[in-house]
């Protein structure tokens, strides 16, 4: 059987079956990337809960796999050469995870790398961005009196959203009739933009009728409406 034991994070997470991949994470936008496409290709995985309330992702234990204190991560048992492969950064987990099962990511080359900027357009622009107009939006940057920070953020995932929806017209997914990391990547922070920060209004959402439209299938994709509750 693998032994995981020589990684510090089993000492605060003990692996129950070690010979499953073991993910560390929360049901934000970025966790949820990586238990969606667990999800949908069906790979044994092991959830851990990493709880931001009680300061976990500061932990020795959690710094040792993600020296960034961000999730997700993961620990494969059966990574390259079956030896055990650590990462963080959810970006890269879903290349890995796509490459290693060969789903969700094209094998022609030039559409690889297609899918792979609107992965980067995520990872760069929405994420950030969306991120930030949460914090002004609904958090403590709500507060401040000054509201040009907001509405520089307001125009940026507008822009961002107009970039995306012109890139939808016409397709079924970013890549077009081909769902792909790309998507699992960029609507977890669509859905949270509209739904958990409430900003819908904020930046007009309804006038993206494209963006909508995919996020209402994405939603609905069986394999995302488990990997949104992961970990419980």
């Amino acid at each position: 059987m693998t032994s995981l034991d020589s990684f510090a994070i089993t000492k605060k997470w003990p692996a129950q079956h070690p010979d499953r991949i073991q993910l560390y994470s929360l049901p934000t936008p970025n966790g949820v990337k990586v238990s969606i496409l667990l999800e949908e290709i069906g790979l044994p995985y092991e959830p851990h809960r990493v709880a931001f309330d009680k300061q976990d992702q500061f932990s020795p234990e959690f710094l040792s796999l993600s020296p960034n204190n961000k999730i997700p991560a993961i620990l494969d048992p059966n990574g390259p050469g079956g030896k055990p492969l650590a990462l963080f950064e959810s970006g890269a987990i879903l290349i890995y995870l796509a490459s290693k099962t060969g789903q969700f990511i094209p094998t022609d080359t030039a559409e690889r790398y297609e899918t792979l900027q609107w992965l980067m357009f995520q990872m760069g622009g929405i994420g950030p961005m969306f991120g930030q107009l949460g914090f002004f939006h609904k958090f403590a940057g709500k507060d401040y009196e000054d509201k040009r920070p907001r509405d520089r953020y307001v125009a940026e995932a507008k822009r961002l959203l107009g970039v995306l929806d012109q890139r939808l017209e016409g397709r079924d997914w970013v890549m077009g009739e081909e769902y792909t990391i790309a998507d699992i990547a960029i609507f977890p922070w669509v859905r949270n933009l509209v739904g958990f920060y409430e900003a819908g209004e904020l930046v007009g959402f309804p006038q993206f009728a494209n963006v909508a439209r995919v996020l209402e299938t994405f939603v609905a994709r069986p394999a995302v409406v488990r990997g949104l509750t992961i970990p419980s």
